[in-house]
């Protein structure tokens, strides 16, 4: 009996003793958890009310250093450029400007060029850095990345330039042609000649501003909102038409051809002056008695059916380092024969900015001597009108070193042209 009592009372007191031990273990959890740790030092007790806030929703990429230049918060954007590592700030300048700044107080910014991650290429990247004090212990940087704001500017620049090139030639040849006109007014031979090269540089004057003007609308304007489905039977025929004069003067046969009754969806003015463009480049760069193909099919993709034109050529080609930059502004593959044409270097810019607001692209095959093959490729009518809807921004596409967006055609193509595109074409339209 006196050995089940101590048995009894053991026990109890073996309980008692558990129900101490978790209750003091279960005391020392929560005051752990609610021990402050050194992220939320960080985060919480080192920041000021609100700043965590603020600098989510800037658009600058911001960096928030402490006394010992620690990383105390750093955006998604700041890390994208490269501009923390393993918590510290990888920019030295950056970095040499926060500490002046917690010296002295002062507000300091500078602009730098940074090297790009993940390319071997040595690009830069521009930004601007904005160093300020953000209470008595902290360092707060703002970075603006200026990159494509100054790759823009840098295309309005050289294109303000061409432009003022282009027009200050023809305005100069009329001017000293005038006063030629008017010192040989008594040689009416002379004058008669003189009107004539007068008559040329008008022309040309005119069709330059004219390429203005349409380059100018097909950028500032929507295709889409006068979008219609266009025949491309029509097209082709309109921009025959509109070569017929010079290919019968260099005697080139024009033929006409590939899969009938296909439709694009697009602006048919635009449209129009696409096409009429390659097919004007292929009669006007090609030598006298040879033949310029034009050919139409339909190509499956996965947005939706795609219409391709191909305007195939025997011209002089182009070689590979012309076809990276045939698309720029006022950029020609040979400049004395695009004066003696009349080109003004804004037909193929054009073309460009037609294909790509319409949700196509425009590539160019060729070989020196061999021609060349230019491909539009646009959606079809029906099928293709959400595709096209799809339409990249376009603004500072043309930069002088043939640098485009995302998005810009594939310029420099090397693949040789589908020939069955042409196995359909109809006997060939021989003009006289």
């Amino acid at each position: 009996m006196d050995v089940n009592a101590a048995v009894a009372a053991a026990a109890a007191i073996a309980g008692v003793l558990t129900g101490v031990i978790a209750m003091l273990a279960f005391r020392w959890s929560e005051r752990e958890q609610k021990r402050p740790t050194r992220t939320s030092l960080h985060t919480e007790a080192v920041l000021p009310p609100g700043v965590d806030t603020v600098l989510s929703v800037l658009r600058s990429s911001a960096v928030v250093l402490d006394e010992a230049d620690a990383v105390v918060k750093a955006s998604s954007a700041a890390y994208a450029l490269g501009l923390v590592r393993g918590g510290r700030l990888s920019v030295e300048p950056m970095l040499q400007m926060a500490r002046d700044t917690r010296r002295d107080g002062e507000i300091r910014q500078v602009e730098l060029d940074l090297p790009r991650r993940g390319t071997g290429r040595g690009e830069a990247l521009a930004v601007s850095a904005r160093v300020a004090p953000l209470g008595s212990r902290l360092v707060l940087l703002l970075v603006e990345d200026l990159t494509e704001a100054r790759r823009i500017e840098a295309v309005r620049r050289d294109f303000v330039a061409n432009v003022s090139h282009e027009l200050k030639t023809p305005v100069g040849a009329l001017s000293l042609l005038s006063e030629a006109v008017m010192d040989a007014s008594d040689d009416p031979e002379a004058v008669q000649r003189f009107a004539g090269r007068m008559q040329i540089e008008a022309t040309r004057l005119t069709n330059l501003v004219q390429e203005l003007i349409d380059l100018s609308r097909v950028q500032n304007d929507d295709p889409l909102e006068d979008a219609e489905p266009v025949r491309v039977d029509e097209l082709v025929a309109e921009a025959i038409d509109r070569c017929r004069h010079q290919a019968g003067t260099k005697q080139i046969t024009m033929a006409a051809g590939g899969t009938a009754d296909l439709a694009v969806w697009g602006n048919r003015g635009q449209l129009a002056a696409a096409l009429g463009n390659l097919v004007e480049n292929a009669v006007n760069y090609s030598p006298a008695r040879t033949r310029v193909g034009i050919a139409a099919r339909r190509l499956t993709a996965p947005g939706g059916d795609m219409i391709e034109i191909a305007v195939t050529d025997q011209g002089i080609g182009i070689s590979d380092k012309d076809k990276e930059r045939i698309f720029e502004r006022f950029y020609r593959v040979d400049p004395a024969r695009s004066r003696a044409t009349g080109g003004t270097g804004l037909g193929l810019a054009i073309v460009k900015h037609v294909a790509a607001s319409h949700g196509g692209e425009v590539t160019v095959w060729s070989a020196e001597g061999q021609g060349s093959t230019f491909t539009l490729r646009l959606p079809e009518a029906g099928a293709g009108r959400d595709r096209a809807h799809q339409h990249p921004d376009l603004e500072g596409e043309d930069a002088p070193d043939g640098a485009g967006r995302s998005t810009e055609p594939s310029r420099g193509s090397s693949h040789t042209p589908d020939s069955s595109a042409y196995e359909t074409l109809s006997a060939p339209e021989v003009l006289p």
